[in-house]
This record gives structure tokens, sequence and C-alpha cells, in this order.
């Protein structure tokens, strides 16, 4: 049907007219074949296979999409198969009538139908959203056809509104996957770990801005923060935010959409009083706004390397029972912790313990959290085993001069002659 308004428009050769315009409601697929026929491409020969084409067609369609027999299926097959047409032929052709003609006379209309019904597919196994979790990778399948049966009846305006998003979905979560390759991931790992894809760009901004390369497990997140934090402590506001390196000129435009939001997020970020693990894991606002895998194993090793490095520099490398129990006495104490002591600090010591007191348990938890844990039950059993014989002596006031005392340390501890 065609309405007509007071306004001007082009006419069909392409010359502005003035007067009354027509605005032709008709599907495409009707005014590419008028088209053809006026312009003589489609001859009464093509318009014959057509008419023969067209009933085969729609039973397809309607077998598709419910059954063949019923008389309502196959009405509503001829309006899929004229729309699957049009919005093939108005796509591939760019809205060109002469262009869309030519593919009629030249193609059968089978095909246009299945290149409109192939496009819609293409477009529903498109993702909706950035979440990787939510995608399941495998592309158009029977589980969308009552999808693609809503769809089989729009309109091709509506078909590229909904492409447009579905494409700037698909461009954010590729830039994702180039930023996860460079970290050595794959896709498989970000669809098994379910971020969303902006998360991964805000930490590859983080990374690139740290001049980081490594994996983003937690530890090595964490320590990117304190890098961070260290690095732009006195900076009044947040740093110009570099790309990473070499990455394609497509993928730019969703880093750039995500760097506002991380700028958003900068002043909590470098909030030193706020632990990384509180405000990104524990923290509402935070939660899932960033990216890094959670390996259970690289944080324990990581915890392993922490504390292999705290008991070394308390015992300076000193391993001995001695150096160890002058140790967790000074702990225990309350006092600087020393593997040697002089007779002079050791007599400090000892008076110290008998005025405010000694607490084993300190001891024994500095074992606990700083200790390689395959030596920690040793190292406590060994502890137990000094104080439930030492406490008495230490304690004792009748060692007036700490003959008794010091005589304990210099064959328990380690005491300089």
């Amino acid at each position: 049907m065609a309405k007509t308004s007071q306004a001007s428009a082009p006419s069909t050769d392409g010359h502005a007219s003035s007067g009354i315009a027509l605005f032709d409601e008709r599907p495409f697929f009707e005014k590419a074949l008028a088209y053809g026929v006026a312009h003589g491409l489609i001859g009464a020969e093509r318009l014959d296979a057509l008419r023969t084409e067209a009933p085969k067609g729609m039973v397809q369609i309607a077998r598709y999409f419910g059954t063949e027999y019923l008389r309502p299926d196959l009405e509503k097959a001829r309006e899929r198969i004229v729309n699957l047409v049009s919005l093939y032929l108005q796509e591939s052709c760019e809205g060109d009538l002469h262009r869309a003609a030519q593919a009629l006379r030249d193609h059968s209309l089978l095909s246009r139908s299945k290149g409109g019904s192939d496009m819609l597919k293409a477009m529903i196994a498109m993702p909706q959203n950035t979440h990787f979790g939510m995608q399941d990778g495998r592309g158009f399948s029977d589980e969308h056809i009552p999808v693609l049966e809503r769809w089989s009846l729009r309109n091709h305006a509506d078909y590229r509104a909904e492409r447009a998003k579905r494409d700037q979905v698909a461009r954010v979560m590729d830039a994702a996957v180039w930023c996860a390759q460079q970290w050595e991931l794959d896709a498989d790992t970000l669809h098994e770990e379910a971020p969303d894809a902006e998360a991964v760009l805000r930490t590859a901004l983080l990374w690139s801005l740290a001049k980081r390369s490594v994996v983003p497990d937690w530890p090595a997140f964490e320590q990117t923060i304190a890098v961070l934090r260290k690095k732009f402590a006195a900076a009044a506001q947040a740093p110009t935010l570099p790309l990473p390196k070499g990455m394609p000129a497509a993928f730019a435009p969703a880093l750039r959409a995500v760097a506002d939001s991380l700028q958003a997020d900068w002043a909590r970020i470098m909030d030193a009083n706020t632990p990384a693990r509180k405000l990104f894991g524990q923290t509402p606002a935070f939660t899932g706004r960033y990216f890094w895998l959670e390996d259970g194993l690289a944080e324990v090793e990581d915890f392993e390397r922490q504390v292999s490095a705290a008991w070394s520099k308390a015992t300076g490398g000193h391993e001995d029972e001695g150096s160890l129990l002058t140790l967790l006495l000074c702990v225990a104490a309350g006092s600087a912790p020393k593997t040697l002591l002089n007779e002079k600090s050791a007599a400090t010591l000892i008076r110290k313990i008998r005025k405010s007191g000694m607490d084993a348990e300190r001891a024994s938890g500095f074992i606990r959290e700083h200790a390689p844990s395959a030596y920690q039950s040793d190292y406590l059993r060994m502890w137990s085993e000094f104080t439930e014989d030492a406490l008495s002596v230490l304690r004792s006031d009748a060692d007036y001069a700490l003959h008794d005392a010091l005589a304990l340390l210099r064959r328990e501890c380690n005491l300089q002659a």
C-alpha cells in the first residue's frame, strides 16, 4: 500500500519531484520485483519460475516453524518468506532496487530466503551482553528457533538496530579476548572464569599503567595495586591511562569507553588504608568490576613465599635450635626478635619477663604465621618443651642474681660468650 504526503521526495529515476510524494510501504521484495518487471530485468519466464519457487519455500518454512498442514501456519509462512527475502535483498544490495531486481533474476527465491534466515541466525547467535559466563559460543541451535520465529517477521530497520547493538557487544568482548591473549589466556578461560568483558579491560588498563605483563592471578593483582599506590600516592588526580602496547586500533574505542569508569574508581583504588582484598573482593560496588584468576595454587605459593621471606628475615638464616629458641623467647617477652644475645641483653630480657610476664602463645602464633609449614609442628613442639622446663626458672624471684636463669639461657639458647 502507498500513502501520500505533501512533502517532496526523490522520484524513481533519482530526480527530486515536488508536490505529492509516495511512501511505499510494500515489502522490499515486492518493490524490487515490481522494479525488475517495470525495467525489463525480470521477464515472464522468470516470473513463472518465481511462482513455482514460492509455494515450495512456504511449505519448507511452515514445516520448520510448525506444520505445513495447517492453513494459519502456511499463511504465516507466506509472510515469512516475503520478509526473509526482503531482509536479505535490502541488506545485501544496500537498498538498491536495481541490484535487488538483478539478484531476483539471477538467483532462486529459496536462496534469497535462506540468505535472510542465515542473517538472522548469525545475529541471534551473537552475544547480547558482555558477560562471558552467559555465552556458550555454540552458535545458532534449536533452542534459538523460537527467537528466529519472532525475528523472521521483523523489518530491516529492527534488524539493523539490533545488529548494531550486538556488534558493539562483540567488539568489547573481542577486545577483552585480545587483552587476555597478551596474558597467555584464551577465550575458553574467560568463559570458564565468567567475568564481564569490561572487567578484563579495566584490569588491562591497570596492567598497562603499571607496565606489567604477567597473568593477573590474585597475588599479581594485589601486588600491582600496591605498586600503583606507591607510585601515584602523591598524584592529585588519576594519570592518563595508556592503552596496551600493540593493541589493534579496532579495539581502542572499547578500552577508552571503560577508562572513564576506572578514573571514577581511582580515588578508592589509591586509598592505601583499604586493603586490596577488602576493596576488590568484599566491596559490593567493586565486586566483579576487575578481573583476576582465582588460582588457589598461585595464592598458596605466594603465601609460602611471603611466609618464607618473613621467617628468613626474622631468623637471619639461622635455623639451629639455640637461635630459634632465642628468637621465640624475645617474641614471647614482647622484645625485638633476635637470634643472638650477649650477657647484658640476656639479663635485661630476664628482668623484663619477671616484671611484665611472658606470653608463650605469642611465640606459638609467630611460628604458625611465619615459619615454613613443613617445619611448624617441629618448632611448636620444640617451643612447648622449652617453656615447660624453663618458665619456672625464668620467672623465679628467688634467683636474685639471675644465675640460674642465665645458666639456662646459656645451655638452651644462643648467648654470646
